[in-house]
């Protein structure tokens, strides 16, 4: 595979930093609910702009790279999905209303594309010196997806005890405060419930980095092609949200596809010494366990609560 250009780190955060600014400045600067339309729309925006770098990556560095940019791609995409249901799970909890939702996710995807940044460099690195971390990575992958596949409840970041320490310690106002992350009460500047929304975005996307990162990684070790797949995934989530999140509980099988997902990267990362699985056969692999949970939530479909 031919070296990556050091000005693509450049062309590229730039161009996903125009995109951001155009987001934020002209199509979503009002708060206002998002429809399904509008939706469905940004997410064939980002889809498509993913696909573009992909055939970009495939013309400039070959087929296995551009293969390796997909595989990542569509890992990041399924298991963000999870990340999804966490989403929700706040916005509930919260109360937050749908014209404030945008926002948060917005700052809380700026963030977390920061964090993932930092833990990429980190993971690559460590891994270049210390060989023997895949197989503590795949370890930790197949406990994982034993964990999830077992049903045990999704991370809720309210009990978590970083956040009941900000929560402690932080001067906060149980106000939306029209869509602001600061509200000034009796003279004083304090943190509004939407600040503390944002703090459980991000407190959640760590956790799931831990997983999507290792799993990542067992595909390629080039830092440009995790760090782009990874981001074009993450930029696509809250449109994806948006036009998922009246219908994610649907899907009843999808925690036991994602199990399966990082089951099979796991057991990879632990045989990486003994078998080498093609790129074009993961990805087949990774697509088949996806479908599969897909269909068969589609086939059997989670039945109403009926009264006692």
């Amino acid at each position: 595979m031919a070296t990556v250009p050091d000005g693509w780190w450049l062309y590229f955060n730039g161009a996903v930093l125009l995109m951001l600014i155009l987001d934020l400045a002209i199509v979503h600067r009002d708060n206002k609910d998002v429809t399904i339309k509008d939706a469905l729309f940004w997410t064939g925006v980002w889809v498509s702009l993913a696909m573009g770098l992909n055939v970009f990556v495939a013309r400039e560095l070959g087929g296995e790279a551009g293969m390796q940019f997909f595989t990542g791609y569509v890992i990041e995409k399924s298991l963000s999905v999870d990340n999804l249901f966490v989403f929700l799970l706040i916005f509930r909890y919260f109360k937050v209303p749908g014209e404030y939702q945008h926002k948060v996710l917005f700052w809380g995807i700026l963030g977390a594309l920061g964090m993932r940044a930092a833990m990429i460099f980190a993971g690559v690195t460590l891994l270049d010196h210390f060989d023997w971390l895949i197989y503590l990575f795949g370890a930790m992958l197949v406990y994982t997806a034993w964990k999830m596949f077992q049903g045990s409840d999704s991370l809720d970041p309210t009990k978590s005890k970083p956040f009941q320490w900000i929560q402690k310690h932080l001067p906060y106002s149980d106000r939306l405060a029209h869509g602001h992350f600061f509200v000034k009460d009796k003279g004083r500047w304090m943190a509004s419930r939407l600040l503390l929304v944002l703090i459980c975005v991000e407190i959640s996307d760590i956790v799931f980095a831990v997983d999507s990162i290792p799993a990542i990684l067992a595909v390629t070790r080039e830092p440009f092609i995790i760090y782009s797949s990874n981001v074009m995934a993450l930029l696509g989530l809250r449109s994806l949200y948006f036009a998922l999140a009246s219908g994610l509980e649907a899907f009843r099988y999808l925690d036991e596809g994602l199990a399966g997902v990082l089951g099979f990267v796991g057991v990879k990362m632990l045989l990486s010494d003994v078998v080498h699985v093609p790129t074009p056969i993961s990805l087949g692999i990774v697509v088949t366990i996806l479908a599969v949970a897909i269909g068969m939530s589609l086939k059997f479909p989670k039945q109403a609560d009926t009264p006692g």
